[in-house]
């Protein structure tokens, strides 16, 4: 798939401010700091559209990123940040449920898990929750290029692990410095797109 454009077209703390144009939508979900925003870039070929930052926790709405004018990107709170508040963390809690509940245009989750570490209780609490809504699920292993050689078996093994990845689920892995996982994550996406055009 190429990417021909790109834009953040909407930000929304609530369901009246979701796009109406339904489109297919993919969501993304991951710890703060995990690297979402460096992975919108590279999957978007942008180098500023996402902005990085070195303070985790900066992402506080749904960002939806219109792409190819066919298909959302949206980036959520990260979350398991400790120096963001209980009352807003449960705010950022709500706000994603009541995405997740009744988004009938919502395909396919991409959970991005830092290949360097073992999954938090964070992790396995998402994951159980997006298997709970029965929502298919692509674990996204970031920083792939930050794992030597001799340890990315092992890494991946206590991922696959750690998770009990449910059948259907599938994990790539991904590098925002080599691009590793680009092409595979977008053919993903293209997948859907090409059998939602062939269901219509």
């Amino acid at each position: 798939m190429k990417i021909s454009s790109a834009k953040l077209d909407i930000v929304a703390v609530r369901r009246s401010q979701y796009p109406n144009l339904g489109k297919p939508e993919f969501l993304l979900v991951g710890r703060s700091n995990v690297g979402k925003s460096s992975f919108i870039n590279t999957i978007l070929s942008q180098k500023k559209l996402a902005k990085t930052s070195s303070t985790p926790g900066k992402t506080q709405t749904l960002n939806f990123y219109l792409v190819n004018d066919s298909f959302y990107l949206i980036d959520v709170p990260g979350y398991g940040y400790a120096s963001v508040n209980h009352e807003q963390q449960k705010k950022m809690g709500l706000m994603i449920e009541e995405y997740l509940e009744k988004r009938d245009e919502m395909k396919r989750v991409f959970m991005l898990i830092d290949f360097r570490l073992k999954p938090t209780e964070n992790d396995i609490m998402m994951y159980k929750y997006l298997k709970y809504y029965n929502i298919p699920v692509t674990i996204v292993v970031t920083k792939e290029d930050k794992v030597s050689s001799s340890k990315k078996e092992k890494n991946l093994n206590i991922i696959k692990d750690t998770l009990n990845l449910a059948v259907g689920d599938n994990l790539i892995l991904f590098s925002s410095v080599n691009k590793t996982g680009r092409e595979e994550i977008l053919k993903t996406i293209e997948n859907y797109l090409i059998e939602r055009i062939e269901t219509i």
